[in-house]
C-alpha cells in the first residue's frame, strides 16, 4: 500500500498561487470534480505529482505522505506576499498494483526531482496544460514539448525476478534506464523510447513490456 497526504490550499489568493505552480490549468476544475497536477523545480524537473480538487474554501492536493511536509516547506517558501495557507492531513492508502496498471506514476522521495513530466508521461496523462500561461519550470516543458525531444518515457513490464525502484534497467550490459514503481512482479520504468522493445534487465531479471494505451503509437 502506498500513504498519501492531501495539502490543503486556501486563502484569497490560493487559486492565483496554484495556477503560477502546478503543470496543469486549476481552472479546469470549474467543470471536473479532480485534475492531475505535478509541481516542477525552475528545471522542469517534477517534485511531486498528485490529483488536484477543489474543497470547501480552497483546493485538496493529494501526494504521498513521504514528502508531504518538505513540499509544504517548499510551496510556502514561494509564497512571498500572497495570502495562502497550507495545512497537511493525513489521507487514504492506494493500491499500488492499481497505480502502475494504470501507468500512473509516484513520485516518492527516491523519484522526486528527477524526472521530466514528459518522461513521466504527463503530457498524456493530461496533467499538462501548454496554453494556461507561465508556472514554475513551463519553460523548459513547453520547450521539451513543442521540440519533441522527449527521447525517454515511463512504461510498463512485468519482471521475471524481484525487481526494487531505483533498480537500473539495462541493455546489453549498459544501464540506460531507472526502475519507477513497482508491484509485485508488475513495474514501472522510465527507458529510451527507442529500447522499449529491446532485451531489457533490471536488478538481474529479465523485463517483458506489457501493453499500455496511449503509448503504443509512440514506441
Amino acid at each position: 500500500m502506498l500513504a498519501l497526504s492531501t495539502i490543503h490550499i486556501t486563502g484569497p489568493d490560493a487559486a492565483e498561487f496554484l495556477q503560477g505552480q502546478l503543470t496543469n490549468d486549476i481552472r479546469r476544475l470549474d467543470n471536473a470534480d479532480e485534475i492531475l497536477a505535478a509541481w516542477c523545480n525552475p528545471k522542469g524537473r517534477v517534485i511531486c505529482c498528485g490529483p488536484l480538487r477543489g474543497s470547501g474554501d480552497g483546493y485538496a492536493y493529494s501526494i504521498p505522505a513521504e514528502i508531504a511536509d518538505d513540499v509544504v516547506r517548499r510551496l510556502t517558501m514561494f509564497r512571498f506576499r500572497s495570502k495562502v495557507e497550507f495545512d497537511v492531513e493525513p489521507g487514504e492508502d492506494l493500491e499500488a498494483a492499481k497505480l502502475v496498471e494504470a501507468g500512473l506514476p509516484y513520485i516518492g522521495r527516491d523519484q522526486t526531482e528527477q524526472y521530466t513530466p514528459h518522461m513521466l508521461n504527463l503530457d498524456l496523462l493530461d496533467a499538462i496544460s501548454f496554453d494556461k500561461g507561465c508556472y514554475t519550470g513551463q519553460e523548459v516543458v513547453a520547450r521539451t514539448h513543442y521540440k519533441g525531444a522527449t527521447k525517454r518515457r515511463t512504461l510498463r513490464f512485468t519482471s521475471d525476478g524481484t525487481v526494487s525502484p531505483g533498480d537500473k534497467v539495462s541493455c546489453d550490459g549498459r544501464d540506460v534506464g531507472e526502475v519507477l514503481n513497482v508491484a509485485g512482479h508488475d513495474l514501472l520504468a522510465v527507458v529510451p523510447v527507442d529500447k522499449a522493445d529491446a532485451s531489457l534487465t533490471a536488478g538481474g531479471a529479465a523485463l517483458q513490456r506489457l501493453e499500455q494505451p496511449g503509448l503504443d503509437l509512440l514506441v
